[in-house]
């Protein structure tokens, strides 16, 4: 029966998994516990936000040129649909961007770990 469930369910390796003996006799902690890894730079995500805050850079500041007659009034009716996206693209983008930075430069309080992914 135990070669039966081995050979369904094989017992995982477990030489790759760092442990420490626990001493009952002692406390009930151990330093391992308070460790804390180091995060993931992701990659993906702060790739998506400089996307953003560059195409909602670009979009607001047409929508300025098309407001201000810089651009021809000819499509002067594409003023505030630029202005809407493109803020709607800039503000999470910068805001991400921004936390990007911090956390690369090390700031208290900013961590990679505040930026979302889809992992």
């Amino acid at each position: 029966m135990k070669g039966l469930i081995n050979e369904i369910m094989p017992a995982k390796d477990a030489t790759h998994m760092k442990y420490k003996r626990f001493d009952a006799s002692k406390d009930q902690f151990t330093s391992m516990q308070f460790k804390i890894k180091e995060p993931k730079v992701p990659i993906k995500a702060i790739i998506i936000a400089f996307f953003m805050f560059i195409m909602g850079s670009a979009m607001i500041i047409i929508g300025a040129l098309l407001y201000t007659g810089h651009i021809d009034a000819e499509y002067s009716d594409r003023m505030w649909p630029l202005f809407i996206i493109g803020s709607l693209l800039f503000l999470p983008g910068f805001y991400h961007v921004r936390i990007a930075y911090y956390a690369w430069r090390k700031y208290e309080g900013f961590s990679f770990e505040d930026i979302p992914t889809d992992d």
